[in-house]
């Protein structure tokens, strides 16, 4: 029997009928019409100005116009930027004039914010095309109306330029150099082999996360690549996520600890409903799990049940399942790719046991901040950077997370990690989401407040706050816990799972300088 090639478009030469993209409405795309798109954008792009190195951004939803962009991008030597749809106009404007972006893409649904945002930007109405219809936009067909289906002449590698979250200050774009090699040249599923993931394999990929996500964008590209069928998912909810892996028989996807607190809030009955089986790697990673949420997930779905640790710029560290069970809490060891070192403030290597900086270097290729040779220089020593999580290495050379340095509370001069606090406080079930962060106090600098999102059926007030303090106290070493608790309706997340505390944090601070 004759290997399939690896690389979506020589799969798509050869066998063009084959399914490789479910939508979220359902209609099936097959590899030969997802290539077509792809090079008639390309050829639109060009028409439109575009030239090797050049950028263009996408505020869209999950659909195939995602991963036409994405497929565009990457045989034209473009740089496609994907835009976080939450943000307003005058973020999505920093964000298009920042990365130089020449054309637009945007969906009607979020088309205010773009519009806001390309006049901001000063981008020409020419270059702005949007799915559906909406005002001071072109009909994204006219962007590929006249357009031949065939591949574009000058094929070459392109990346995409991600933008960091911008929790601590304004969102950098993580620029790779373009090789100028064929896209055929590159393994570009590579990535996915660190996990276990194997080409073809009767694969198929359940993309539950938003597309503009980095990890969440690589998974479904390699995917792709090695010819995993992607199933999308538009909106998530954790019923529908059960639905679609029973449906189609998803063996592989990318989570965040958010999703599995949430699937595991279900009703017994709804979760036995549906057939999980056929999921191999259920990989997560983006933000810290708790243990007792991580146990349950491994109780429920068995040993698919993965993490990873990375950050835009690169990764990582890599635990099966056995490896949490055998040390629980580890994030794992380093990819075969990668090294990790933890590094005190002075930049010198600290043994394994001893707390410090964690720090990554990536053996496939370096990055630099866009636009901003200091950002780039002051989080590197030498060939490692770092996004400033705190951590230790055990004598086995796994990872082991405590908090992020900007996050971590320092009250009376004792430090104090809120990851633990914030795991505490989930336990309790009656909190569906929490967030712990240093507030100012006179003596002591800080002090720990807690902010709580209740469960369903849960009333805030003093009487849940008591309960939750006393349930604290019974957990946590009196330094560490809450002083006080306050609730939010809903926890300011983005849909990856990561938490902006810095919009709880802030208001506590007003008119005062925090110590860190």
């Amino acid at each position: 029997m004759t290997t399939p090639p690896t690389g979506f478009w020589a799969q798509a030469t050869a066998d063009p009928g084959r399914t490789v993209l479910i939508a979220p409405d359902g209609e099936e795309w097959t590899a030969g019409r997802l290539h077509s798109a792809a090079n008639q954008l390309v050829h639109g792009l060009r028409a439109a100005g575009l030239t090797r190195g050049d950028a263009f951004a996408a505020v869209l939803p999950n659909g195939p116009e995602f991963l036409t962009a994405y497929l565009a991008a990457t045989q034209a030597g473009l740089y496609l930027v994907p835009v976080n749809h939450h943000l307003v106009g005058p973020e999505i404007a920093w964000i298009v004039a920042d990365s130089g972006a020449k054309v637009l893409l945007a969906h009607e649904r979020f088309a205010d914010a773009a519009r806001r945002a390309a006049d901001e930007a000063r981008l020409p109405t020419g270059h702005r095309y949007v799915i559906g219809a909406a005002e001071g936009f072109r009909p994204y067909p006219e962007l590929l109306a006249g357009q031949p289906q065939s591949p574009p002449a000058d094929r070459t590698l392109g990346w995409v330029m991600n933008y960091t979250s911008g929790t601590t200050g304004r969102p950098r774009g993580i620029r790779r150099p373009l090789t100028g090699k064929l896209p055929e040249e590159s393994y570009l599923g590579g990535f996915l082999g660190i996990f276990g993931i194997r080409p073809f394999d009767g694969n198929v990929h359940l993309v539950c996360s938003p597309l503009y996500h980095t990890a969440v964008l690589q998974f479904a590209g390699a995917s792709l690549h090695i010819g995993h069928p992607l199933v999308l998912m538009d909106k998530w909810t954790p019923e529908e996520m059960l639905r679609l892996i029973d449906t189609h028989r998803c063996t592989h996807t990318h989570m965040v600890p958010t999703q599995f607190h949430r699937l595991l809030a279900l009703p017994r009955r709804v979760r036995e409903a549906y057939d999980v089986s056929s999921m191999r790697h259920a990989i997560h990673g983006a933000a810290p799990c708790p243990d007792h949420v991580k146990r349950a997930m491994i109780d429920w779905w068995g040993s698919c049940v993965e993490e990873y640790y990375a950050a835009s710029e690169g990764g990582g560290a890599f635990a099966t399942a056995e490896d949490w069970l055998k040390k629980p809490g580890t994030v794992g060891r380093a990819w075969p790719i990668s090294e990790i070192a933890i590094l005190d403030d002075d930049g010198n290597r600290l043994p394994p046991g001893q707390l410090g900086t964690v720090y990554l270097k990536m053996n496939t290729g370096g990055f630099a901040y866009h636009k901003d040779a200091d950002k780039t220089r002051r989080n590197r020593i030498g060939d490692f950077f770092t996004v400033g999580d705190l951590g230790h290495l055990d004598e086995d050379g796994y990872l082991f997370l405590r908090d992020r340095k900007i996050d971590m509370i320092i009250s009376g001069g004792v430090n104090i990690y809120p990851a633990e606090i914030e795991s505490a406080l989930l336990a309790h079930p009656a909190v569906a989401d929490a967030a712990a962060f240093g507030v100012p106090h006179d003596d002591w600098g800080e002090e720990v407040k807690a902010v709580v999102e209740p469960a369903p059926g849960q009333e805030p007030g003093d009487a849940l706050a008591a309960a939750l303090l006393a349930h604290c106290a019974e957990r946590l070493a009196g330094y560490k816990r809450p002083r006080s608790v306050d609730f939010v309706t809903e926890m300011p997340r983005d849909p990856n799972g990561k938490l902006y505390k810095r919009r709880l944090r802030d208001p506590y601070w007003e008119g005062r300088s925090r110590p860190l």
